[in-house]
């Protein structure tokens, strides 16, 4: 693992490159990426911390960071999360909002002559990301939005996950399973017994998820464990080769790992 690997794979939330170690990892590279983390603060039950979409974004983006030579950013940690209001402690910005901020992030970038941004979403609410990715594709700009459901279906096979996407909607057995691996720290007594599934939620964005949930759950979380963990992100990290080779068609660059 290079050097600029090894302290990505070493902070928790916050880079701690200087500007320095981003000046030498772009020497010679004609398409720099950055990876953006895109998280949110809201309720994941009485076991998980409201921070647990950021953490997830951010473990996912460290593993990218291990293996790529990509310029990493620290994550937005409130996003879009109004379905879940009813519950104290959630926190959210405006679709427009998010929608700006990530842009001028990506403006930002260019500026400096990164030129390609990889948004690295761990909130399925943050719907507006879809479009922000859309249109700056349409002006000709760099820029995809990571893990796909595929990436997860893919993820969740080889990790042996039980609950489908459907079922794992939330603070289930995927989420339990990264913070587990990556956080243990953070997860309180509980995810064992708290297992509840709302299949049919046809009317989520009418009514919020507290019409479908009383513990804020819906899921599998007591199918969690910190190998399901492991095995997600090293998935998710081999996934992203694909995007990268997809944002770097020129730059003949490899991963920092096999």
């Amino acid at each position: 693992m290079s050097g600029s690997g090894a302290r990505a794979a070493g902070f928790g939330l916050v880079p701690t490159d200087t500007t320095e170690d981003v000046r030498a990892r772009g020497a010679g590279v004609s398409t720099q990426v950055a990876v953006l983390p895109v998280g949110s603060f809201e309720q994941h039950g009485p076991f998980l911390p409201l921070a647990t979409d950021t953490l997830v974004a951010c473990a996912v983006a460290r593993e990218i960071a291990a293996a790529y030579p990509v310029h990493l950013l620290p994550p937005l940690t409130v996003s879009c999360s109004h379905e879940h209001a009813a519950w104290p402690g959630t926190v959210s910005i405006s679709a427009v909002t998010l929608h700006a901020v990530v842009r001028d992030i990506a403006d930002s970038l260019r500026r400096s002559g990164v030129e390609a941004l990889v948004v690295v979403n761990g909130h399925g609410g943050n719907y507006v990301l879809g479009n922000v990715v859309q249109e700056a594709s349409a002006r000709g700009e760099r820029m995809a939005l990571f893990p796909a459901a595929e990436d997860w279906e893919t993820a969740c096979e080889r990790a042996g996950v039980l609950t489908s996407l459907l079922t794992d909607m939330h603070a289930g057995e995927i989420e339990t399973s990264i913070l587990l691996h990556a956080h243990p720290e953070f997860i309180r007594p509980g995810h064992e017994s708290t297992d509840f599934t709302a299949d049919d939620r046809r009317h989520l964005l009418t009514v919020g998820m507290s019409a479908y949930t009383e513990s804020g759950v819906i899921g599998r979380p007591s199918l969690g464990s910190a190998e399901k963990g492991k095995e997600l992100l090293a998935s998710l990290a081999e996934s992203f080769g694909s995007y990268f080779a997809l944002l770097t068609p020129d730059d003949g660059a490899t991963p920092v790992r096999g």
